[in-house]
């Protein structure tokens, strides 16, 4: 080969390069569909692409809706008897700190994926330890997807974890692993703190947290969940903002609260419990003198706004009973029945189901499908 032509030959491969970048980003043919048209996602660039799909939405739902994914878990550990308290904190950035007094995060090389348990969990969709039903008898958490999602939402998320004796950290940045898993400090203690900032590019209208919408959520899980204490920090502005939730009277400290302006018809809070084939039911019932329906209804600790198969169940279960003890006592003219919508005037109820195996239609969980 002469000098000429070796000095030619690297001159030509960007051409060559450019003519295969021109084949790649040539247009499509009007109407042509075929194998090229079809995407894969991998891992959590399916979250990215479409976050609605799950957590609603990516404006002022969507963005609180990623610290009840980080606190639900927490929550978990409150159900199975290792948390008794969860700090959610708003720092001066908006990002958000959860810190819980659970088990902790496990860190142990996980045997298939061959690293942290802890980097599983948070990098890989549909992973965690509430499949089985070993670790978790009962959970919110039951789609693998919460905190990756959360992850892959945010610009940035940290993770430490207490156990073993140890205290570990570890980074990410939008759901890509940052760091390797690092050892940072011992303790005698145990538990999860997670750090994350929600990503502009994803919630382009507003990344300010709103400390209302926040504390309504703490409330409730508080009044759900006896012994569980719950506090909510504000850490911008001049003076922070603090408020600690605590409810021993659980469901009847609820309904009380939501009975409190009103004109109630009997001041004892109905309530009752009950557990069959698994399932663990708990009612709390008070009626006013008003019109108005006011039923908040629960499964697994998670709100389902829309209502579901609990709810109508015990609509359709209050009717009955209210009907079947007016005939058995001869109080109805002419077997004239009483309505569902005559049972519910006036009606303040909170219903909480916990079920092993929950059906939830969507990621977000606002609907229970269970029959």
């Amino acid at each position: 080969m002469t000098k000429k032509e070796a000095k030619k030959k690297p001159a030509q491969k960007p051409a060559e390069q450019d003519s295969k970048k021109t084949k790649e980003t040539k247009p499509l043919a009007k109407g042509q569909y075929d194998a090229t048209n079809i995407q894969i996602l991998e891992g959590t660039e399916a979250v990215r692409m479409r976050p609605a799909m799950y957590i609603g939405d990516t404006f002022t739902r969507g963005l609180h809706h990623l610290v009840c994914e980080v606190v639900d878990n927490s929550v978990d550990e409150a159900m199975t008897g290792f948390c008794t308290h969860i700090t959610v904190e708003i720092n001066e950035n908006n990002s958000i700190t959860v810190i819980d007094d659970g088990r902790g995060i496990p860190v142990d090389m996980h045997k298939t994926e061959k690293k942290p348990a802890v980097e599983v969990v948070l990098t890989t969709l549909h992973s965690g330890g509430k499949f089985d039903h070993r670790t978790y008898k009962v959970s919110g958490g039951l789609h693998g997807v919460g905190v990756s999602c959360v992850n892959a939402l945010s610009e940035w998320l940290e993770v430490e974890i207490k156990r073993d004796g140890q205290i570990y950290h570890q980074r990410y940045e939008r759901g890509k692993t940052a760091s390797k898993l690092t050892i940072i400090g011992k303790t005698k203690s145990t538990g999860t703190k997670v750090t994350f900032l929600p990503d502009k590019t994803i919630f382009k209208d507003k990344t300010v947290y709103s400390y209302d919408i926040l504390a309504k959520r703490l409330r409730e899980l508080a009044f759900l969940n006896q012994g569980l204490i719950i506090k909510l920090v504000d850490k911008r502005g001049k003076k922070e903002k603090e408020t600690v939730f605590e409810f021993k009277g659980g469901l009847v400290s609820f309904v009380q609260s939501l009975t409190i302006s009103k004109n109630t018809l009997h001041k004892k809070v109905i309530y009752f419990q009950r557990e069959r084939e698994g399932i663990q039911f708990e009612v709390a019932i008070q009626y006013d003198d008003g019109y108005a329906e006011n039923i908040y209804s629960f499964a697994n600790n998670i709100n389902t706004s829309e209502g579901g198969t609990h709810l109508s169940g015990f609509r359709s279960a209050l009717t009955r009973a209210i009907n079947n003890y007016a005939k058995g006592k001869n109080l109805l003219k002419n077997e004239i029945a009483i309505t569902g919508d005559d049972t519910r005037e006036g009606l303040t109820a909170v219903i909480s189901v916990k079920i092993p195996n929950p059906q939830f239609e969507g990621q977000t969980k606002t609907k229970l499908g269970n029959s």
